[in-house]
């Protein structure tokens, strides 16, 4: 199973990728909460060289408040994480697909509001 949703933008700088990922985020209401410099991070811990790449936790308010309300530690698994890696050519940006990430949850509901989710982050990404 596929546990990501995937797209390579060509010809793209990573911080043009950065700005059109967070965009198109943000129009299907979500926001990050959290990012994180990866390449930066590995050089300074174990002074290791990496490609760029950065991972934004997103979070769409009322989709991650109905998921707590259907499975109160699902805060465990949130937020849907957003990576931008340099490749090749250009930039791929790959979020988690909630549906993967939270089939060990055997709980109905909650796989309704992952489904949300996944139509919503499939959209952003599809619009970068």
């Amino acid at each position: 199973m596929a546990y990501t949703i995937d797209r390579i933008l060509t010809g793209c700088t990573m911080e043009e990728a950065e700005a059109r990922t967070r965009a198109a985020l943000g129009e299907r209401g979500f926001g990050v909460l959290t990012e994180i410099d990866v390449q930066a991070t590995m050089k300074a811990k174990i002074g290791e060289d990496l490609p760029c790449y950065k991972i934004l936790g997103a979070c769409n308010p009322k989709l991650a408040f109905q998921a707590i309300g259907a499975e109160p530690r699902i805060g465990a698994m949130l937020p849907c994480n957003v990576i931008l890696r340099e490749v090749e050519g250009g930039v791929e940006v790959s979020a988690v697909d909630p549906i993967a990430s939270m089939s060990a949850v055997e709980n109905p509901s909650l796989g309704e509001i992952a489904g949300g989710v996944r139509g919503l982050l499939e959209e952003a990404v599809a619009a970068l």
